[in-house]
């Protein structure tokens, strides 16, 4: 990657081809085979099954700064052609909120005053730690604030405490990581809903999820290469409306991907094309494991499939 990013410097991902093309299982390494199997249950669905009718074929998509200095997110901000959105990291285990002030300031000042900027969390605040910081970022015109807090109770006490300020909250973690990805929703605790395919189990029960929500969704990856962001354009292509740019473009914080330059899922004018993308065989070399690490990788693949099987 060309930036540490969540304390991730370089993704792991197997591929498959199935009957319907290439499909990829990335769960990242530190999850549960049983957290696994539902990432590895997305990959089949797309490699194995029909996908929905898409309703349109390009997917609007915001730049991704991680938390980096500000001085570095301009060069950051080039690498994603014609995106006017970002969403920019805050809250880093070792940084200060006067950083994440500094990062956001970078970045509205980049994108100027009608690019659109959001900011994610992931979970790291506390409730008065959020009110804190959204008051702090609120100059700077958020278009909504990703996952404040770790629990829903806390995002709804959040989301209480800042309406008056109208800046939306979006929870991700609180839907792909949870037993019951609706419970965000029936509890009032969010304004929109940050999705992504694998760890929902494919296209079609991500679709289902946010259908029973009745919230707006933005489709986003999972650092996935651009087999993976293939899955979550069909998923943002298939969904009936689409109000924001979704988080699909994060194939431009890496240095090396599966395909060839020509067909790599990154921004275009501010856009990826919803389509099949199949890797390239120079590409597979230059980034293979080696055998030990692709040995780990098949074990673990066997062993989610067996619980997948035993789930019926």
């Amino acid at each position: 990657m060309t930036t540490r990013f969540r304390g991730v410097d370089m993704r792991e991902a197997v591929l498959l081809e199935g009957p319907r093309g290439w499909t990829e299982f990335s769960p990242f390494v530190e999850y549960s085979d049983a957290e696994a199997a539902t990432w590895l249950a997305a990959a089949i669905d797309f490699g194995w099954r029909e996908q929905p009718a898409p309703r349109r074929d390009a997917i609007r998509v915001n730049a991704t700064i991680p938390a980096v200095e500000a001085a570095s997110v301009a060069a950051l901000l080039n690498r994603y052609d014609g995106c006017r959105t970002a969403k920019v990291k805050v809250a880093e285990p070792g940084q200060r909120l006067a950083d994440d002030v500094a990062r956001v300031r970078a970045v509205r000042e980049a994108m100027g005053p009608d690019g659109r900027v959001r900011v994610d969390a992931n979970g790291a605040w506390n409730v008065d730690e959020a009110e804190h910081a959204i008051h702090a970022l609120a100059e700077f015109d958020l278009e909504y604030v990703e996952q404040p807090c770790a629990s829903i109770d806390e995002l709804a006490e959040v989301r209480r405490r800042v309406k008056y300020m109208d800046i939306p909250i979006a929870a991700d973690e609180s839907v792909r990581k949870a037993e019951d990805p609706l419970a965000v929703a029936r509890a009032g605790a969010a304004d929109i809903l940050v999705i992504k395919v694998q760890p929902l189990g494919g296209v079609r029960r991500a679709l289902a999820v946010v259908e029973a929500a009745g919230l707006p969704a933005v489709i986003s990856s999972a650092l996935d290469t651009s087999i993976g962001l293939s899955m979550g354009a069909a998923l943002a292509a298939a969904l009936p409306t689409l109000d924001f740019d979704c988080g699909l473009g994060t194939g431009s914080l890496f240095t090396a991907d599966v395909t060839d330059a020509a067909t790599a899922v990154v921004p275009h004018a501010g856009a990826i094309g919803v389509k099949r993308v199949m890797p390239d065989a120079g590409a597979l070399d230059a980034v293979a494991a080696s055998a030990e690490r692709r040995e780990w990788w098949l074990d673990r693949l066997r062993r989610c499939h067996a619980l997948l099987l035993a789930a019926g």
